[in-house]
């Protein structure tokens, strides 16, 4: 063990613009929540691995003796595997499943949860002659299952921190600082690991969402590839989750059976929406070039209007997030959702002058709704380590 006691977070995410026409080879931009999840590994002496996730109430621990024969032959691929890291490793996780009795048709939070730990653990101490004794405890600002990358802010954490304690990557502190970002190299090995550990919960995830956990600010996604935006400013937004449940892969389907029943209608959408896409990074860039000013902040207000219009079109809005918008923009607030829509979570920018009093009426009406709400930013950055004492009172007493 290279770390006695390790801290680290990483955040959540939000699609500004794009979704659902990035399924399409359109351009996405992905954004990080200031809503983060936090994760603190400490080494023991007990002979024990112990994860505490209070959020789900899930607190286990096994004995190193019983994990140890999960390993037996997996020893020379797990060499490799701590190098490459780039597919799962099948037949550990196999081993993993049985030794846990978590089926391979399960998909509940804590199943994934608790085999994605299990998994990282032993990829990452496996190859050493002996396991480590340790406690990792994560807590999170996030809700699960509101795709706001949840999940992903989880694995960034156990990347980070596992990593660490391993000694894989450096501690980035300083004396003088009390939270600091690795180097960009270990950054894209924090990325790369826990993309396995969304594999194993998601099967096959597109990257983003753990891209943003790790490199945080503004992504563009397109074609596969995600490519972080430089000297973007952060944003003041309301989050808004309507706790409407939705299913992605039938939202998704519904868009393509759409697309292909009407291409001469629907392509031209996904063609505007790419250009919204397009134009809010363009505009992001000159609010970093140039200071922002309120003609900036027209434009984008103007292109969530737009955006959102686009994705009513294509079948995927819903009743409450028409709420959402109708009760911001009574106020002169713009909003529209962010994800795979059909209920699940919306955005609402805040421009600087925005009274404190319009937030507070805005939140106190949605919250007459059922709907939650949070004041937060978007732009923010992603994985960091910290020291103890510079971290919220809330992390430290459930971490």
């Amino acid at each position: 063990m290279h770390t006695r006691d390790c801290y680290v977070s990483a955040p959540g995410k939000a699609i500004l613009h794009g979704e659902h026409a990035v399924v399409h080879g359109k351009v996405a931009l992905a954004v990080s929540l200031n809503l983060r999840t936090y994760l603190r590994l400490q080494s023991t002496s007990n002979g024990k691995v112990c994860i505490n996730l209070p959020n789900i109430d899930t607190f286990l621990s096994w004995e190193i003796t019983a994990l140890q024969p999960l390993l037996d032959g997996c020893r020379d691929c797990l060499a490799k595997h701590v190098v490459l890291k780039q597919e799962l490793d099948d037949d550990l996780l196999k081993r993993l499943r049985a030794f846990t009795g978590i089926a391979d048709a399960s998909t509940d939070t804590r199943s994934m949860a608790v085999l994605a730990f299990l998994y990282m653990y032993l990829s990452v101490f496996g190859e050493a002659k002996s396991l480590a004794s340790i406690t990792v405890s994560v807590w999170s600002e996030l809700p699960t299952g509101a795709g706001l990358g949840s999940s992903a802010a989880y694995n960034v954490c156990l990347a980070a921190g596992l990593l660490s304690a391993r000694g894989i990557t450096s501690s980035p502190l300083t004396p003088q600082q009390d939270s600091a970002r690795w180097s960009k190299e270990e950054m894209e090995q924090i990325n790369r690991w826990a993309f396995m550990g969304e594999k194993i919960i998601h099967g096959n995830p597109s990257g983003v969402d753990n891209a943003v956990g790790t490199w945080g600010c503004f992504l563009r996604y397109h074609d596969g590839k995600i490519t972080p935006l430089d000297r973007v400013p952060v944003l003041r937004i309301l989050l808004t989750n309507t706790k409407v449940p939705r299913s992605t892969k039938v939202l998704v389907s519904g868009v393509k059976d759409k697309i292909n029943k009407f291409p001469a209608v629907m392509k031209p959408v996904l063609e505007s929406v790419d250009a919204v896409s397009c134009t809010c990074e363009q505009t992001l860039t000159e609010m970093s070039a140039r200071g922002p000013s309120a003609e900036h902040y027209n434009i984008l207000e103007e292109l969530i209007d737009i955006n959102q219009h686009h994705l009513n079109v294509m079948g995927v809005g819903h009743s409450s997030l028409d709420t959402l918008c109708k009760i911001s923009l009574a106020r002169g607030l713009h909003s529209k959702l962010t994800g795979a829509g059909g209920g699940g979570c919306g955005i609402t920018l805040l421009r600087p002058e925005t009274d404190a009093s319009v937030i507070q009426s805005t939140v106190a009406e949605l919250q007459a709704c059922g709907f939650d709400c949070w004041e937060t930013s978007i732009g923010g950055p992603g994985a960091q380590k910290y020291k103890k004492w510079s971290l919220p009172k809330q992390v430290l007493k459930c971490c």
